[in-house]
């Protein structure tokens, strides 16, 4: 989605009608649900000896305010396409939110007071999505609004409905980077239906926050990055009112609430008092604060209903892909491959594309072409760019996201480990990964990814070695759930494999397999190339070698693994274009770990010391993963001779 495309339809933008001020009655009751919040989140955090109840109390007049005037919600149909979305980006408030929950019938009195942080229990200390109000998992701070914007550009952009999100932040978390970026994208796809809600409550975990209460700073610096900020006294209701309702009149802009709270708000002995973060009131304070708040109360509200609202797109899953072909000795990039794989997907109207302003080297440009309103140009914003993914996956979108792999891995893995944590969907492909990318050197290999992405929760990893394997995994991952992640190298090589070869999650290839091979030869990707080459060569010598292509690493093809190591006596040898931790090495090995593997007679050749800059056979090469490395290290098993390089 490009700057002139970003002005949405007059009908998705027209703001809903200003809510009236409120009557002295309505302040009564915003002030009864005010202490009731406060005095569940207080219960539940003393009976469960842990917790945040501080953080939450200075946060309850907002949450009370947006909860009975401004937040549109069927709390008995939240897959609602037009619900509002409620995020707490300050996710250690928990205690605070299943209050809410408690106050709008979702969750009763007994679950809140006696499971909270218990084992079994979905009031878990942090937010997850286990409960069906929550979009996704916050906690790790300055991930809640990063994740909003992709919600905001799906509203926007993709269903063109009303709806808006709402998120609480914290002070503490805007010192995160994070932060900055998603207020900078939100103010660059112009949305307004985004609306932070900053809960200054000055001190943070151990002493004060950096800024502290210093609201015109505060607001300079959301104004810098093109938000609108409004400054207001976060206990006074009339004055949160006001300025929820204020938020609608910026349809093309997202707004920053900077409200002035007090830590502990409520309970004048942990009023502004530092050293209370993170600890629940011991029973006796909290059986007197619970009883000058007024007791526990019992108080129901109920939320305005969304209007109805049907989104613009509709998935079909089902749609006609017509896939590209590719002949065979063709020389293609895996990284070419995907660009045209997923703009053939295109053709599915569910199929969203983030770029990290590296689509012209990834080949995710081209998705532009074919659906440029499903494009999205996170530029160099790494984190935004898999928080975007995941907002837009909360709305059922599949999104692709794809940048170098040494930047899409490594510098937003917190928030591709949270993806994990909220169960979202998303596919990620890294190119440009290994030594083979050749003379850009060190900075730009990425040679740890692998094994960052296997041990994401709920992560699939493949690492195709030609054009028509990766097109096809491209296709599957577009319905795998979970986090997927494709491996792409830079550099062109021949095309393997025919258009109708199928390429399942958890299987492999098996290339020059005999009754009588010595030994087998495991690569994926550029190592793949190399291993066959080095086949040939054995073969010349009179030994056979079975070649593997590893294109699955998780899940990974045990079975076949373990029936070529009885087949070949136990021989592996395996090629990765990775650091040895973690790798197709580490993936190989633990999938043999077990009383069915026979003896293991095994090397492993991995990247073992820092490249530089050269061409990419000089690299492979001097990392010792090329052909003639490989046909040396089977030599050496087949011998009986111990090997000098990298041993398993």
């Amino acid at each position: 989605m490009t700057e002139q495309q970003g002005q949405a339809p007059a009908e998705m933008i027209t703001a809903q009608m200003a809510t009236a001020p409120m009557t002295s009655a309505e302040t009564s009751v915003i002030r009864a649900l005010a202490a009731q919040l406060r005095v569940d989140a207080i219960r539940c955090s003393t009976e469960a000896g842990s917790g945040h109840p501080t953080s939450s109390l200075s946060a309850a007049d907002l949450m009370a305010v947006l909860l009975e005037r401004h937040l549109h919600y069927d709390w008995d149909h939240p897959a609602l396409p037009n619900n509002d979305h409620l995020i707490f980006s300050k996710g250690h408030a928990s205690p605070l939110l299943y209050s809410m929950y408690r106050a709008v019938g979702v969750v009763d009195e007994a679950e809140l007071i006696s499971t909270y942080r218990q084992f079994g229990s979905r009031l878990q200390g942090h937010p997850t999505p286990v409960l069906p109000w929550v979009d996704v998992a916050t906690g790790s701070l300055g991930q809640g609004l990063p994740d909003a914007v992709g919600i905001g550009l799906a509203a926007r952009y993709l269903d063109r409905l009303p709806y808006r999100t709402w998120v609480l932040c914290g002070d503490s978390e805007l010192a995160e980077g994070s932060m900055w970026e998603a207020l900078d994208k939100a103010a660059y796809y112009k949305l307004g239906n985004l609306t932070a809600i900053v809960d200054v409550n000055r001190l943070g975990q151990d002493g004060p926050t950096e800024l502290q209460w210093d609201m015109d700073r505060y607001a300079r610096r959301v104004e810098a990055f093109g938000a609108y900020p409004l400054i207001i006294d976060g206990h006074d209701p009339a004055a949160i009112d006001d300025a929820l309702a204020q938020v609608r009149s910026h349809p093309d802009q997202p707004t920053v609430i900077l409200a002035k709270t007090i830590k502990g708000k409520g309970v004048p002995e942990v009023e502004d008092k530092d050293g209370w973060h993170g600890k629940a009131l011991p029973k006796d304070m909290a059986e007197h604060a619970v009883e000058a708040l007024g007791g526990p109360g019992s108080l129901r509200i109920t939320t305005a209903l969304p209007d109805p609202g049907t989104p613009a797109i509709t998935p079909n899953p089902q749609a006609a892909i017509s896939l590209p072909t590719w002949e065979p000795g063709e020389k293609v990039a895996t990284r070419a491959a995907f660009g045209a794989a997923v703009s053939a997907l295109a053709a599915r109207p569910e199929i969203v594309v983030l770029d990290g302003e590296v689509g012209n080297s990834t080949h995710a440009g081209e998705f532009k072409d074919a659906a440029p309103d499903r494009y999205f140009e996170m530029f160099i914003a790494e984190q935004q760019l898999i928080a975007s993914a995941v907002g837009l996956s909360v709305r059922g979108y599949v999104p692709f996201a794809a940048s170098f792999a040494a930047f899409l891995v490594s510098r937003p893995y917190d928030f591709i480990r949270m993806a994990g944590v909220s169960q979202a969907s998303i596919r990620l492909v890294g190119t440009h990964a290994g030594v083979e990318i050749g003379q850009d050197g060190p900075s730009q290999m990425a040679l740890e990814d692998i094994a960052a992405m296997r041990a994401i929760h709920t992560s699939t990893v493949v690492y195709p070695a030609d054009a028509p394997s990766t097109a096809r995994l491209v296709a599957t991952m577009a319905d795998t759930t979970g986090i997927s992640y494709l491996r792409a190298t830079r550099g062109a090589y021949p095309v393997i494999y025919g258009p109708d070869e199928e390429f399942p999650l958890g299987g492999c290839k098996v290339h020059r397999a005999g009754p009588d091979d010595a030994v087998a030869l495991i690569g994926a990707g550029v190592t793949l190339h190399e291993c066959l080459t080095a086949a040939g060569e054995l073969a010349e010598a009179g030994i056979n070698a079975r070649v593997i292509d590893l294109y699955s690493l998780k899940p990974i093809d045990a079975e076949t693994l373990r029936r070529t190591c009885l087949e070949t006596g136990g021989r592996i040898v395996i090629a990765e274009d990775h650091y040895p931790e973690g790798g197709i090495g580490s993936a190989v090995l633990e999938a043999l770990a077990g009383p069915d593997t026979p003896e293991l007679h095994s090397v492993l050749l991995a990247v073992k010391s820092l490249p530089g800059s050269g061409t990419p056979q000089q690299l492979l090469d001097a990392a010792g993963i090329s052909a003639r490395h490989i046909a040396a290290a089977a030599r050496s098993l087949v011998d009986g001779n111990q090997f000098g390089g990298n041993d398993v």
